[in-house]
Protein backbone atom coordinates (compact mmCIF):
# COMPACT_ATOMS: atom_id res chain seq x y z
CA UNK A 1 0.00 0.00 0.00
CA UNK A 2 1.38 3.40 -0.97
CA UNK A 3 1.53 6.37 1.39
CA UNK A 4 -1.23 8.07 -0.59
CA UNK A 5 -3.44 4.99 -0.35
CA UNK A 6 -2.86 4.71 3.39
CA UNK A 7 -3.71 8.38 3.92
CA UNK A 8 -6.89 7.99 1.87
CA UNK A 9 -7.92 4.96 3.91
CA UNK A 10 -7.24 6.82 7.16
CA UNK A 11 -9.30 9.76 5.89
CA UNK A 12 -12.23 7.49 5.02
CA UNK A 13 -12.00 5.77 8.41
CA UNK A 14 -12.07 9.12 10.22
CA UNK A 15 -15.03 10.29 8.16
CA UNK A 16 -16.94 7.12 9.05
CA UNK A 17 -16.01 7.52 12.73
CA UNK A 18 -17.48 11.03 12.68
CA UNK A 19 -20.66 9.84 10.97
CA UNK A 20 -21.21 7.00 13.43
CA UNK A 21 -20.76 9.33 16.39
CA UNK A 22 -23.03 11.94 14.81
CA UNK A 23 -25.75 9.36 14.25
CA UNK A 24 -25.73 8.53 17.96
CA UNK A 25 -25.72 12.20 18.97
CA UNK A 26 -28.56 13.12 16.60
CA UNK A 27 -30.67 10.24 17.91
CA UNK A 28 -29.90 11.13 21.52
CA UNK A 29 -30.23 14.92 21.36
CA UNK A 30 -32.21 15.55 18.16
CA UNK A 31 -30.97 17.70 15.31
CA UNK A 32 -31.32 21.00 17.18
CA UNK A 33 -29.64 19.64 20.32
CA UNK A 34 -26.65 18.21 18.47
CA UNK A 35 -23.55 20.31 17.85
CA UNK A 36 -20.17 19.94 16.22
CA UNK A 37 -18.66 20.19 19.70
CA UNK A 38 -20.52 17.27 21.25
CA UNK A 39 -19.92 15.15 18.14
CA UNK A 40 -16.20 15.91 18.48
CA UNK A 41 -16.30 15.05 22.19
CA UNK A 42 -17.91 11.70 21.38
CA UNK A 43 -14.88 10.67 19.29
CA UNK A 44 -12.37 12.49 21.54
CA UNK A 45 -11.06 14.76 18.81
CA UNK A 46 -11.01 18.53 18.50
CA UNK A 47 -13.84 20.39 16.82
CA UNK A 48 -11.29 21.60 14.28
CA UNK A 49 -10.77 18.01 13.13
CA UNK A 50 -14.47 17.73 12.23
CA UNK A 51 -14.26 20.85 10.08
CA UNK A 52 -11.57 19.17 7.99
CA UNK A 53 -14.26 16.70 6.86
CA UNK A 54 -17.59 18.55 7.12
CA UNK A 55 -18.38 22.26 6.95
CA UNK A 56 -21.19 22.06 9.56
CA UNK A 57 -23.65 19.68 11.21
CA UNK A 58 -26.08 20.18 8.29
CA UNK A 59 -23.56 18.53 5.97
CA UNK A 60 -23.09 15.67 8.44
CA UNK A 61 -26.86 15.20 8.66
CA UNK A 62 -27.06 15.22 4.86
CA UNK A 63 -24.32 12.56 4.63
CA UNK A 64 -26.24 10.32 7.05
CA UNK A 65 -29.39 10.74 4.98
CA UNK A 66 -27.53 9.81 1.82
CA UNK A 67 -26.07 6.73 3.50
CA UNK A 68 -29.52 5.68 4.68
CA UNK A 69 -31.06 6.04 1.22
CA UNK A 70 -28.13 4.17 -0.31
CA UNK A 71 -28.77 1.27 2.05
CA UNK A 72 -32.46 1.32 1.17
CA UNK A 73 -31.75 1.35 -2.57
CA UNK A 74 -29.39 -1.61 -2.19
CA UNK A 75 -32.20 -3.58 -0.54
CA UNK A 76 -34.56 -2.59 -3.34
CA UNK A 77 -32.15 -3.39 -6.18
CA UNK A 78 -33.31 -7.04 -6.60
CA UNK A 79 -36.86 -5.77 -7.30
CA UNK A 80 -35.70 -4.69 -10.75
CA UNK A 81 -35.86 -8.37 -11.74
CA UNK A 82 -39.58 -8.63 -10.91
CA UNK A 83 -41.20 -8.42 -14.33
CA UNK A 84 -44.78 -7.54 -13.28
CA UNK A 85 -44.73 -3.87 -12.14
CA UNK A 86 -47.71 -4.32 -9.80
CA UNK A 87 -46.00 -7.24 -8.06
CA UNK A 88 -42.85 -5.11 -7.95
CA UNK A 89 -44.84 -2.30 -6.31
CA UNK A 90 -46.16 -4.63 -3.63
CA UNK A 91 -42.70 -6.08 -3.08
CA UNK A 92 -41.32 -2.56 -2.72
CA UNK A 93 -43.72 -1.98 0.16
CA UNK A 94 -42.48 -5.12 1.88
CA UNK A 95 -38.83 -4.16 1.38
CA UNK A 96 -39.53 -0.64 2.67
CA UNK A 97 -41.01 -2.00 5.90
CA UNK A 98 -38.19 -4.51 6.26
CA UNK A 99 -35.68 -1.68 5.91
CA UNK A 100 -37.45 0.32 8.63
CA UNK A 101 -37.54 -2.72 10.90
CA UNK A 102 -33.86 -3.57 10.41
CA UNK A 103 -32.51 0.02 10.33
CA UNK A 104 -34.54 1.92 12.92
CA UNK A 105 -31.80 4.47 13.59
CA UNK A 106 -31.39 5.39 9.95
CA UNK A 107 -35.15 5.40 9.37
CA UNK A 108 -35.59 7.82 12.25
CA UNK A 109 -32.94 10.15 10.82
CA UNK A 110 -34.29 9.90 7.28
CA UNK A 111 -38.01 10.32 7.86
CA UNK A 112 -38.99 11.12 11.44
CA UNK A 113 -36.49 13.40 13.14
CA UNK A 114 -37.38 17.07 12.94
CA UNK A 115 -34.81 19.14 11.06
CA UNK A 116 -35.02 22.69 9.64
CA UNK A 117 -35.74 23.09 5.94
CA UNK A 118 -32.44 24.93 5.39
CA UNK A 119 -30.76 21.66 6.34
CA UNK A 120 -32.99 19.58 4.09
CA UNK A 121 -32.56 21.85 1.08
CA UNK A 122 -28.98 23.07 1.28
CA UNK A 123 -27.84 20.43 -1.22
CA UNK A 124 -29.40 18.14 -3.77
CA UNK A 125 -30.52 14.94 -2.07
CA UNK A 126 -29.49 12.59 -4.86
CA UNK A 127 -30.15 9.25 -3.15
CA UNK A 128 -33.52 10.39 -1.81
CA UNK A 129 -34.54 11.56 -5.28
CA UNK A 130 -33.45 8.24 -6.79
CA UNK A 131 -35.55 6.31 -4.26
CA UNK A 132 -38.63 8.41 -4.97
CA UNK A 133 -38.07 8.18 -8.73
CA UNK A 134 -37.88 4.38 -8.42
CA UNK A 135 -41.37 4.36 -6.90
CA UNK A 136 -42.72 6.78 -9.53
CA UNK A 137 -41.28 4.64 -12.32
CA UNK A 138 -43.02 1.53 -11.01
CA UNK A 139 -46.34 3.36 -10.71
CA UNK A 140 -45.92 4.65 -14.26
CA UNK A 141 -45.36 1.10 -15.53
CA UNK A 142 -48.46 -0.03 -13.64
CA UNK A 143 -50.48 2.68 -15.39
CA UNK A 144 -49.23 1.48 -18.78
CA UNK A 145 -50.74 -1.90 -17.91
CA UNK A 146 -54.09 -0.30 -17.08
CA UNK A 147 -53.85 0.12 -13.31
CA UNK A 148 -54.48 3.40 -11.48
CA UNK A 149 -56.20 4.82 -14.54
CA UNK A 150 -56.71 8.58 -14.49
CA UNK A 151 -54.62 9.10 -11.35
CA UNK A 152 -51.80 11.62 -11.22
CA UNK A 153 -48.47 9.90 -10.51
CA UNK A 154 -47.18 12.42 -7.95
CA UNK A 155 -50.37 12.29 -5.90
CA UNK A 156 -50.55 8.51 -6.01
CA UNK A 157 -46.87 8.26 -5.09
CA UNK A 158 -47.50 10.48 -2.06
CA UNK A 159 -50.47 8.35 -0.97
CA UNK A 160 -48.58 5.05 -1.29
CA UNK A 161 -45.47 6.37 0.43
CA UNK A 162 -47.53 7.94 3.23
CA UNK A 163 -49.32 4.67 3.92
CA UNK A 164 -46.22 2.51 4.28
CA UNK A 165 -44.34 5.29 6.06
CA UNK A 166 -47.14 5.51 8.62
CA UNK A 167 -46.78 1.82 9.46
CA UNK A 168 -42.99 2.10 9.55
CA UNK A 169 -43.03 5.18 11.80
CA UNK A 170 -45.45 3.59 14.27
CA UNK A 171 -43.25 0.50 14.37
CA UNK A 172 -39.96 2.39 14.80
CA UNK A 173 -41.36 4.62 17.55
CA UNK A 174 -42.97 1.58 19.26
CA UNK A 175 -46.48 3.04 18.93
CA UNK A 176 -47.85 -0.36 17.93
CA UNK A 177 -48.09 -1.14 21.65
CA UNK A 178 -51.44 0.65 21.56
CA UNK A 179 -52.81 -2.49 19.87
CA UNK A 180 -52.76 -4.71 22.94
CA UNK A 181 -52.39 -8.42 22.43
CA UNK A 182 -50.87 -8.06 18.96
CA UNK A 183 -47.20 -8.42 18.13
CA UNK A 184 -45.66 -5.48 16.25
CA UNK A 185 -44.31 -7.67 13.43
CA UNK A 186 -47.73 -9.28 12.99
CA UNK A 187 -49.38 -5.86 12.81
CA UNK A 188 -46.92 -4.77 10.13
CA UNK A 189 -47.45 -7.94 8.13
CA UNK A 190 -51.25 -7.79 8.30
CA UNK A 191 -51.30 -4.05 7.69
CA UNK A 192 -49.23 -4.45 4.53
CA UNK A 193 -51.49 -7.26 3.35
CA UNK A 194 -54.58 -5.05 3.71
CA UNK A 195 -52.74 -2.19 2.01
CA UNK A 196 -51.95 -4.44 -0.97
CA UNK A 197 -55.58 -5.47 -1.15
CA UNK A 198 -56.56 -1.80 -1.18
CA UNK A 199 -54.20 -1.19 -4.10
CA UNK A 200 -55.96 -3.96 -5.99
CA UNK A 201 -59.19 -1.97 -5.73
CA UNK A 202 -57.82 1.37 -6.96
Amino acid sequence: MTIAQRKQREKEEMRQLILEAARRIFLEKGFLGASMRNIAEAIQYSVGTLYLYFRDKDEIFHALHEEGFMRMLLQMAPLQHVSDPFERLKAMGRVYLEFARDNKDFYDLMFIMEAPMKCLNHEKWDMGDRTLDFLKQIIGECQKQGRFSGMEIDHLTFMIWSAVHGMAALYCRQRTQAFQGMEADDLMRKGLLYFEQMLEQI
